[in-house]
């Protein structure tokens, strides 16, 4: 399988990044970590960095395929963060999305807000659900899934690495046979501002993983202010 990746990570208009993208590539397969450190200078971008390394370690022992490997993932990346907090006393926290990709077949995890989409032929075919206040809003038909980016809780994550509810959700095994597949991951800071169709519509037009990330960063950067949050973004396309 022909897998291609790209990402960036911007720290906006805030004077530190605490997002954290990382892309592990070889002749198994493909590991890609997202994930948005909660705490600013309580340390959240070591959070999202010692979870990456632990996201990472784990793909370089074996697959990350079934739901045991995934959990355990989940649970030492969650070991990493704790150990930082008992060595500075801080609290700091960070969400989680994760992607492997192996011999055709593709299944991913979140902790938090940090999402994943995953395209088929140009549209889109599923969106991890957030685990926040907001999204329990929409869950209980409160307001529609397109109102959380404007709602007024959309920043307070009910799960996160390092915080009492550390549980990821699970994706079912997903085969990559069906047509040409393409996945993003990206935290808040990125999705708040570019809309589902307009990624549906940039990915139609891109020629590779990279075009496509650019061609959302520019809608993103005509519409943010300017104490705008990090943003972050992986792309890869099957």
């Amino acid at each position: 399988m022909n897998i291609k990746t790209a990402s960036l990570s911007d720290c906006g208009g805030r004077s530190i990044n605490d997002d954290t993208v990382r892309i592990r590539q070889d002749e198994d397969g493909v590991c890609v970590f997202v994930g948005d450190g909660l705490g600013g200078y309580a340390g959240g971008g070591q959070a999202s960095q010692a979870a990456a390394e632990a996201v990472l370690a784990a793909s370089r022992r074996g697959s990350l395929l079934t739901e045991e490997r995934l959990l355990s993932t989940a649970e030492q990346a969650d070991q990493a963060v704790r150990k930082l907090q008992a060595e500075s006393r801080g609290n700091m926290k960070t969400t989680l999305v994760t992607l492997a990709i192996e011999d055709g077949r593709a299944r991913w995890m979140h902790v938090g807000d940090s999402r994943l989409y995953h395209f088929r032929d140009g549209r889109l075919q599923f969106q991890t659900m957030d685990h926040s206040v907001s999204q329990m809003a929409v869950l209980m038909g409160e307001i529609t899934r397109e109102q959380i980016r404007f709602h007024e809780d959309r920043n307070r994550v009910l799960r996160a690495l390092g915080g009492e509810n550390a549980k990821p959700e699970i994706s079912p095994t997903v085969m990559l046979t069906g047509g040409q597949d393409a996945f993003l991951l990206c935290t808040d800071g990125f999705w708040e501002y570019v809309y589902e169709p307009e990624m549906e519509q940039a990915l139609r037009l891109a020629k590779d993983p990279e075009d496509w990330l650019e061609r959302m960063k520019k809608l993103l950067q005509t519409r943010v202010p300017e104490d705008n949050d990090n943003f972050t973004a992986a792309a890869v396309f099957c």
